[in-house]
């Protein structure tokens, strides 16, 4: 029986010691292609487009919905 036991914890130390090292390996391989990614993104930025005619679009359109919100609301209470 004890040989039993003695198996089973030596084969529960192994199995812990192999996921041990390999999540441990797995985190150093993230922070390296995290780092390369993050140069890689220095080196090939992506592009961004400027969009200058719909941000007064987007304030009209802001007004307009509060003015509807408030007309609402009148609406509700009367």
């Amino acid at each position: 029986m004890s040989g039993n036991l003695a198996n089973g914890l030596v084969l529960l130390g192994m199995g812990m010691g192999f996921v041990l090292c390999f999540l441990t390996i797995l985190i150093f391989v993230m922070k390296i292609m995290s780092a390369v990614v993050l140069y890689l993104n220095k080196l090939f930025p992506e592009a961004s487009e400027e969009i200058k005619s719909s941000v007064k679009k987007a304030v009209d359109n802001l007004d307009e919905a509060v003015a509807v919100a408030i007309a609402a609301i009148m609406a509700k209470r009367s």
